[in-house]
């Protein structure tokens, strides 16, 4: 990384599951920590059933706000017939980050073998919002974190990141 000043950018964590609370929301917390850790802010947080029109009404909500620029969504992207976050979140989407779903399978590999190919993990941007679409699994985000988001939120990183958008937002 260069001397480039970091940009912090506004986060929203959203769990979809039909089990967790705020007491037990391991990876929501993880999330959140790995966020603040990394100079960013956890703006918004929240759960919501695994139901396709709850996800997109909370995430309708936070992409229509100034306040949210990122949003990572935790659970919902297995293979299982409850799951439905892709199914949710991509007619919102105005453009797909085909790249984070590939490189988050490939990563995964060495974790899970080839369950990798399971997970329905994938990214884009609508109203000018990324949203990141991630397992459910405490282990499964950290590794996403730690070798995909954290760069590319990292308006330092080079030679490219998402963050720079939101640089060059705020300063014109």
């Amino acid at each position: 990384m260069n001397d480039v000043q970091a940009v912090s950018l506004r986060c929203a964590v959203l769990t979809v599951s039909d089990r967790r609370t705020p007491d037990n929301d391991g990876t929501g917390d993880l999330l959140a920590e790995k966020l603040r850790q990394d100079g960013h802010v956890c703006a918004r947080r929240g759960i919501v059933a695994d139901n396709i029109y709850q996800i997109r009404r909370v995430l309708s909500e936070w992409i229509a706000e100034d306040e949210v620029q990122v949003v990572l969504i935790n659970g919902g992207t297995g293979f299982s017939p409850r799951n439905s976050v892709p199914e949710a979140v991509m007619p919102l989407l105005d453009k797909q980050i085909d790249g984070f779903g590939e490189l988050y399978r490939h990563v995964s590999l060495a974790q899970v073998g080839s369950s990798a190919l399971q997970s329905r993990a994938l990214a884009g941007m609508a109203n000018r919002t990324l949203i990141f679409c991630l397992p459910g699994a405490e282990q499964a985000c950290e590794l996403a974190w730690d070798k995909i988001l954290r760069e590319q939120l990292d308006s330092r990183y080079r030679p490219c990141n998402f963050a720079s958008a939101f640089r060059r937002k705020e300063e014109g």
